[in-house]
């Protein structure tokens, strides 16, 4: 698919496995900002992109087309040390001026109000983007203000130190608000008080292993990276990395980075798996940042591997109009994958991505020989027990996929209902070559519980552990499964749900308790186009009726207008164990999953496999959850 800006000559010298430089990225950063700035107002305080309004209003939207192209801006411009040549400080500065004179006005350039996250919540979220900005470029720009916008500038900002913001990522907010504001001098018990208020919460989001919840429930996602770690790293690193904070946060975007390496396929896509996934690329934030700090357990060609193939990907499958913007979507546009936050200019938090310039041309991000990504050097599982996933990634068709046994978007103070079924967490699984199905349609990759002819969907996730061993892998939880219309949950029900990952092979094991007489189950597998290139396969070992069906599902995935998915069906009852056998797999695949298992032996308190091709043994066993695997 043509790009629709020019780009620098591929350098397949020190990029093999890309081509892209440090130049591409500088392009790519301008051709996005010549590309929005063709919508903004006249007095440049506002961009308004074209399409679907958000939630928060078009007002709101505009703002955040200037706030968010600000940041690639501020990228672009403080990673060359000042040098501007096509004058995006001027643009940026008459901006802050237009739209901070009159704040909530309703006319053609002031800017909205920050008030509390359920009042007029967005705004704060946009402030960030401008204090960041703000002090990336402020030897260029903010000293250049003049004293009286620097103070209604100022004035605005603190919005975002007056109001409540939303209870999870929100409060880093505030929190770069109020360390642009101490890093000019005027800082005060205010802004301390927002970071300290951050700082707090953040030690208590954090579950270890570099992973931080995004609130205080359990969701963990793409957050991670392009906010829980990336603010207070990127603050810490403008402010000289010095003291604990600086040393503690470092330690955590390493950690993070040992496993989030392993999350982008050899295509260079990230999972697709959680919400706001029109952001795309920001996906490497924390890749690029990690480079530019120095907290990184990546050497600088495999970082560069995964920043500049995840651009690439991106720009290359329809990211992109026809006028240059970036639409609404995952490839195009994809109304499937939004949030009702989402607006016209809601991508550009894709801009975060930029951080990677804020290395010189000389630094080894830009110089070193690119390298393999972790998905293309070998097959790999590994498990992640702090937020319940584990990853399953394959060599041959450079495919990942994330099986989730802890993730799921539900607040503690929330009940568990069947409407608000989310398909980006509540799916057992996620890859980088399919999405999820549109939540009308045939859920993908999901045990349902049939009760009545009424199927169930999973809310809340319980994670029950994860391990692995050579070669091999697992993560189980449970779940109570809820019901749309009529009684939302059966008394006593519950499944508890196991996966072992094993080369491209994946063994899901499910035990359902308390199932009323009559019960049902059915479980569906990968969602794929007639037209792709790849494989779902779908195959019962026990507790199943005979051989997959194929289902539709008419709405697709963000990867294909129309897709369908295997779907086992069998009975329910009582206590009752389900066993299968399931793939998603490129070129060259695993051959059938029929022949994958020699036997199956159920028991009273879990299932033993044995492997074809003297793969071993594996047993999954309840009460409690465990699993273990041994070579023949």
């Amino acid at each position: 698919m043509s790009i629709p800006f020019e780009l620098p000559t591929e350098d397949r010298a020190p990029s093999p496995y890309t081509g892209y430089t440090r130049a591409h990225w500088e392009a790519v950063a301008d051709g996005l900002l010549w590309a929005a700035w063709r919508w903004s107002s006249p007095g440049r305080a506002l961009l308004d992109l074209p399409g679907r309004p958000s939630r928060s209003g078009v007002r709101s939207d505009g703002l955040e087309g200037f706030a968010r192209t600000f940041l690639a801006a501020a990228f672009r411009v403080a990673g060359a040390d000042g040098d501007d040549p096509h004058g995006w400080l001027d643009r940026y500065a008459r901006g802050l001026d237009s739209g901070t004179r009159t704040p909530g006005r309703e006319d053609t350039e002031s800017w909205p109000l920050i008030l509390d996250h359920d009042v007029q919540g967005q705004p704060m979220v946009e402030s960030a983007s401008v204090a960041l900005g703000l002090r990336l470029t402020a030897p260029w720009l903010w000293k250049n203000l003049d004293a009286g916008v620097q103070d209604r500038v100022e004035e605005w900002l603190r919005g975002a130190l007056r109001h409540v913001p939303a209870p999870n990522n929100w409060y880093l907010f505030p929190y770069t608000v109020a360390g642009f504001l101490e890093s000019v001098g005027r800082g005060d018990a205010e802004t301390a008080a927002a970071r300290g208020r951050a700082l707090e919460l953040m030690e208590g989001w954090y579950r270890g292993g570099g992973w931080y919840a995004d609130g205080d429930g359990r969701a963990f996602d793409h957050y991670n990276g392009w906010a829980l770690h990336l603010y207070p790293v990127l603050d810490a690193h403008l402010a000289g990395d010095t003291g604990e904070d600086a040393a503690r946060f470092g330690e955590r975007l390493r950690a993070h980075l040992e496993g989030f390496a392993l999350m982008f396929g050899a295509d260079g896509a990230p999972l697709h798996y959680g919400r706001s996934l029109s952001y795309r690329f920001a996906a490497s934030a924390a890749v690029g940042l990690g480079a530019v700090t120095g907290h990184t357990p990546l050497s600088p060609g495999v970082s560069r591997r995964l920043v500049s193939g995840s651009l690439r990907y991106f720009l290359e499958h329809g990211a992109l109009t026809d006028d240059g913007l970036l639409s609404l979507g995952w490839h195009g546009a994809h109304e499937a994958t939004l949030q009702p936050y989402s607006g016209p200019a809601s991508p550009y938090w894709a801009s975060k991505a930029f951080v990677s310039l804020l290395a010189p041309a000389g630094h080894p991000l830009w110089t070193a020989t690119e390298e393999a990504a972790p998905v293309e050097e070998a097959d790999r599982v590994l498990a992640l027990p702090a937020p319940g996933l584990l990853l399953q990634a394959t060599r041959a068709d450079g495919i990942v996929r994330l099986h989730n046994h802890g993730s799921d978007h539900v607040r503690p103070h929330e009940g568990e209902v069947a409407a608000e079924d989310d398909p980006h967490y509540g799916r057992q699984a996620y890859s980088t070559r399919t999405g999820p199905t549109a939540v009308t349609n045939v859920a993908d990759n999901h045990l349902s519980v049939r009760v009545n002819g009424r199927g169930s969907v999973r809310r809340r996730v319980h994670p029950l552990g994860a391990g692995q061993g050579d070669g091999w892998g697992w993560a189980a939880s449970w779940h109570r499964p809820v019901f749309a219309g009529g009684p939302p949950m059966v008394p006593g029900l519950r499944v508890e749900s196991v996966t072992v990952a094993r080369g491209p092979y994946e063994l899901r094991v499910h035990r359902v308790v308390g199932a009323p007489p009559g019960a049902r189950l059915t479980h569906t597998g990968w969602a794929t186009g007639p037209e792709e290139p790849l494989v779902s396969a779908l195959h019962g070992l026990h507790g199943w009726d005979g051989e997959p069906e194929t289902v539709r599902a008419p709405q697709g995935t963000a990867y294909t207008a129309w897709a369908e998915l295997p779907r086992l069906s069998g009975a329910a009852g009582g206590t009752s164990l389900h066993v299968c056998l399931a793939a998603l797999s490129g070129e060259p695949g695993p051959g059938p999953l029929s022949e994958a298992v020699t036997e199956v032996v159920p028991g009273e308190e879990g299932v033993e496999v044995v492997w074809a091709d003297g793969g071993g043994r594996t047993r999954v066993s309840f009460d409690p959850v465990g699993v273990t695997h041994t070579a023949e």
